[in-house]
């Protein structure tokens, strides 16, 4: 056995001396240092690429979706990972030596979906089974995606482009999340903080505060801080996170992508990554975003002169000689939502304090879909990290497990997201395993920290409770416009009244909201929805455009944001810590949206009972555990017994839901 084999076999080794019997079937992840990820990562491609060249040494289809199977499932226990650590491993040096991992897993994943042996093998299988056929429509699309059935030059081509998009964005979000900026503040101007966060943000030697560029930090200083200058200093600092350095990153990242779609002869960027999509073309994409703006174009205008009336009253000017300015926003309207439907956001972390939302979130889980999770202690990557079973609550049953990495810390990975770790595979008995990562506060969350957690535990559950035949559609496999829909639909368990009675059950001793109180948070909670939908409409409009007809994204983002009724902030670079379209959502964003009109209207069934286990069941059963085996499109049709609406959708981006 060479060294690399070794390395990777022992790491592994002490997950197994970890783990329960064959019958229990737990999988744990292995936590590489940075030269254990080196080696795991040499070796799981050398042995990916000799199962490759075993495979095109074959002719015909027969055999072809079974060994496709494996070969995903080797690939994804080195890839998936070490990906993961790229973004939560403590150690800079392990997050480092991930990169030029990723650099050659893509690259690896690019020469397989390269290869016209194998292109010619799927083409000639007869699928035997709608698993089968929908596994070998996917992996023909990710061979048309990748070039296969190009001209020899431009294959080439684009294989060096996919390589140096990979690499562009490792720097992009490198950028991103070893941003250490800071901001100073005096004592004086944290006036209408509230105690926990003082006591959070200790002063340094000359009594002044220094806030980073976290979440945590970010986010409650801008509701409530009273000194406009101050959250001015921290607006435009937050908005320029990544720096110059990244706009010149996605600059070319949009241009290659712009070439990319050229060697396919498509007009655009856009254009290439819609036509697998739900959405299809852009044009259809046009429609969508056109009949979002006009639902809460005329509701943000009223929502930001309700909020010029309230500064102007704080300051004691006549609202035609206040300007209402970006970094005012969340100030006001959380200024508004405690004094017209008394709801105070950071007292609700005493309502929900951060082990007893995760508790809670569990729970509704386990109600609906007939599971149980239990915790068990594994390897994990930093002391903060936990890890889960889940059981089949009648049988006992071991089907999957994750891990939640939940706090904020150095180097982390700094917004909150879902990965997946282990794709299901019924037909090689593989059990599903993923991650949830966030940075929220250790004490509490608001509500909207709880929207999230849930929102980020529906991705989960959509990973964990998989049950594909194959790896490759598993879990959040799905198209881009509708991975969202499942998570978004589960926020709806932190807001209705009936869930929220289980926050008994978790903590006895917490206060608990009132039917008077929850009424009114969702009044608030409807509150500035205009302004919020108007922001997301412009975050994909803006994607849109670069993925249309890209050009100097700053450019092309103030002139954008510029002719929105709030303007531009000189001096702000949004796009530079736009994570979302330097990865895989770009041409995508506007799938926030377009996964919410499937959420919202598939919450349908759940409506007489947000608990009803048989509801949620059959919704486990038709959808999450589907993964992308199925058309989304019939799923849903599957789960509703009705085609999709976009009713509840609109009734919600307007404040009428």
């Amino acid at each position: 056995m060479r060294a690399s084999l070794a390395a990777a076999s022992a790491v592994l080794s002490l997950a197994a001396a970890l783990a329960p019997s064959p019958a229990h079937a737990r999988a744990v992840m292995p936590v590489y240092d940075a030269a254990g990820i080196t080696r795991a990562c040499e070796a799981g491609i050398a042995k990916a690429r000799r199962m490759i060249a075993a495979m095109e040494a074959k002719r015909g289809g027969a055999g072809i979706f079974g060994e496709w199977n494996r070969l995903a499932i080797e690939m994804e226990d080195f890839g998936a990972p070490i990906y993961l650590l790229s973004n939560v491993h403590p150690d800079k040096a392990a997050r480092d030596a991930a990169e030029p991992c990723l650099q050659k897993f893509t690259a690896l994943n690019t020469d397989l979906f390269q290869s016209e042996k194998l292109l010619a093998r799927v083409r000639a299988a007869k699928p035997a089974n709608a698993h089968q056929a929908k596994l070998a429509k996917d992996l023909l699309e990710g061979f048309e995606d990748s070039g296969a059935s190009l001209p020899p030059g431009k294959r080439a081509r684009a294989k060096a482009i996919f390589d140096e998009l990979e690499t562009l964005r490792q720097a992009y979000d490198r950028n991103v999340r070893d941003d250490k900026t800071q901001i100073v503040v005096a004592a004086a101007e944290m006036e209408g903080m509230p105690a926990a966060y003082l006591d959070a943000h200790p002063r340094d030697a000359d009594g002044n505060y220094r806030l980073g560029l976290d979440y945590p930090s970010y986010f409650p200083f801008m509701a409530r801080a009273k000194s406009g200058a101050a959250r001015s200093r921290y607006y435009k600092a937050k908005l320029s996170e990544g720096g110059q350095a990244n706009l010149d990153l996605l600059e070319k990242i949009f241009a290659l992508r712009k070439e990319l779609a050229g060697l396919y002869g498509l007009p655009s960027f856009a254009a290439y990554a819609l036509r697998h999509r739900m959405a299809h073309d852009p044009a259809t994409v046009a429609k969508f975003l056109d009949a979002v703006h006009a639902a809460v174009a005329p509701i943000e205008k009223r929502e930001i002169a309700e909020l010029v009336a309230e500064k102007a009253k704080e300051l004691g000017t006549a609202p035609e000689a206040t300007k209402l300015e970006r970094w005012d926003v969340a100030y006001y309207q959380d200024k508004v939502r405690r004094e017209r439907y008394a709801v105070d956001q950071e007292a609700l972390r005493r309502y929900f304090p951060t082990d007893k939302a995760i508790a809670y979130t569990m729970l509704v889980a386990q109600r609906l879909y007939g599971v149980k999770f239990r915790e068990v202690k594994v390897p994990v990557w930093h002391p903060d990290v936990r890890y889960f079973d889940v059981l089949d609550a009648k049988s006992g049953k071991f089907l999957s497990g994750f891990y939640l990495d939940l706090y904020p810390r150095e180097g982390k990975y700094n917004h909150a997201a879902a990965f997946p770790i282990r794709g299901a595979s019924r037909l090689a008995r593989r059990t599903p395993l993923a991650a949830l990562v966030t940075n929220f506060d250790r004490k509490g969350l608001d509500q909207g920290e709880l929207e999230t957690m849930m929102h980020e535990f529906g991705h989960v559950l959509h990973n964990v409770l998989s049950v594909t035949d194959y790896n490759p559609d598993a879990g959040t496999a799905v198209k881009l416009d509708f991975a969202e829909a499942p998570s978004q639909m589960f926020e709806e368990w932190a807001r209705r009244e009936q869930p929220l009675e289980l926050f008994r059950e978790v903590c006895p001793e917490c206060p608990h909201l009132t039917h008077e109180e929850i009424a009114q948070l969702q009044a608030a909670r409807k509150y500035g929805q205009g302004i919020r939908y108007a922001r997301q409409w412009l975050f994909a409009t803006f994607d849109m455009a670069l993925s249309t007809d890209p050009r100097p994204p700053l450019a092309v983002w103030t002139e954008l944001e510029a002719a929105t009724p709030l303007g531009h902030v000189e001096g702000t670079m949004f796009p530079a810590s736009f994570s979302h379209i330097a990865s895989n959502y770009a041409a995508g964003y506007y799938g926030y949206m377009w996964s919410e009109v499937l959420a919202l209207d598939m919450l349908t069934p759940f409506r007489k009972d947000m608990l009803d286990p048989k509801v949620g069941l059959a919704y486990r059963a038709k959808v999450l555990s589907q993964g992308g085996q199925r058309e989304e499109a019939d799923m849903v049709r599957d789960f509703l017994g009705r085609e999709p609406s976009s009713e509840a959708f609109f009734e919600e981006i307007t404040g009428r839901r």
